[in-house]
C-alpha cells in the first residue's frame, strides 16, 4: 500500500466528487508527471474508471435515468472504435517502438480540448441548450451519433480521456433531456466504453492492479466527501480552476 497514491486518489476522488469535472483528466498526467509510463497510466486510468463507473450506473439504473438507446448508439461506434485505437497502439510499439510518446502528445492536445469543453459547458451551456438539432427525432440522429461515438471513443482508447467531458458536451448539444438523466446515460455509456478499452489494454499488460487498488482505496471516500460537499461551494469558480489545471497539464505534456 502507498499512502502518497491513496492521498492522491482522495484528492482527485474528492475534486470530481465537488465539481463534476472528469477524473482521468486529472488522474492521468499526474500519473505521468509522478514518471509512471503513459501506456500504464492510460491502461491503469481506464481500468480504475471501469470500476468506479461501475457503481455510478448501479446508481442511475436503480433512479432510472439512463436512456439505454442513446447509451447502444453511442456505444456501437465508441467500443469497436476504442478497441481499435488500443489495438493500433500496440501496433505501433511493434514497429516503431513510440508508443509512449504518441500517448503523451495526444494526451496533452486532448487535456487542452477538455479544459476548453469544460469552460465551454461552465459558461456556455445556456447557448447550446434548446437548438434546433435537439427537436429532431432520435432516430433521424442515429448515424450521427454513431459517428460521433466512432470519433470520440477513439481518443478515449487513446488517452483514457473524454469518456465523460467530451460525450456530456455531445449529448448535451444533440439531445433535449434533464441534467440526471444526461449524467445517468453518460455515466451508463462511459461505463461499457472504459471496460471494453480498459480490458483490452490489461490484455497487452498496460494495468497496474496495485495501483489500481491504491487509487481506489483513496478515491471512493473522496467522491463521497466532494459530493457531500458541493452544494455547499460555487460550481462555476472550482470548474474554472479544474479546466485551468488540465490546460496547463495539456501544454506541460506537448
Amino acid at each position: 500500500m502507498s499512502v502518497g497514491i491513496i492521498i492522491m486518489g482522495l484528492f482527485i476522488g474528492f475534486m470530481v466528487g465537488l465539481t463534476g469535472v472528469g477524473g482521468a483528466a486529472l488522474l492521468t498526467p499526474i500519473l505521468i508527471l509522478l514518471g509512471i509510463s503513459p501506456s500504464i497510466a492510460v491502461g491503469t486510468d481506464l481500468f480504475y474508471n471501469s470500476i468506479t463507473k461501475l457503481f455510478g450506473s448501479i446508481q442511475h439504473w436503480r433512479q432510472k435515468t439512463i436512456n439505454l438507446k442513446l447509451v447502444k448508439y453511442l456505444a456501437i461506434g465508441s467500443i469497436p472504435s476504442a478497441l481499435l485505437a488500443v489495438g493500433l497502439l500496440h501496433l505501433f510499439d511493434s514497429f516503431f517502438h513510440n508508443q509512449e510518446q504518441i500517448i503523451k502528445h495526444a494526451l496533452g492536445y486532448v487535456l487542452i480540448l477538455v479544459a476548453a469543453a469544460t469552460l465551454f459547458k461552465t459558461f456556455m451551456k445556456k447557448k447550446i441548450e434548446w437548438n434546433p438539432m435537439q427537436m429532431k427525432p432520435q432516430e433521424e440522429k442515429k448515424a450521427l451519433t454513431i459517428t460521433i461515438g466512432a470519433v470520440l471513443g477513439f481518443i478515449v482508447g487513446l488517452t483514457s480521456i473524454g469518456s465523460g467531458s467530451l460525450f456530456a458536451i455531445a449529448m448535451l448539444y444533440l439531445y433535449r433531456m434533464g441534467s440526471s438523466e444526461l449524467v445517468g446515460t453518460d455515466i451508463a455509456h462511459a461505463f461499457l466504453l472504459v471496460t471494453a478499452a480498459g480490458f483490452m489494454h490489461a490484455g497487452i499488460g498496460n494495468v497496474d492492479y496495485l495501483l489500481t487498488l491504491n487509487l481506489l482505496l483513496g478515491s471512493i471516500p473522496g467522491v463521497l466527501i466532494g459530493s457531500t460537499l458541493s452544494s455547499k461551494f460555487p460550481a462555476k469558480p472550482l470548474r474554472t480552476i479544474m479546466a485551468l489545471m488540465i490546460l496547463f497539464s495539456g501544454i506541460k505534456l506537448i
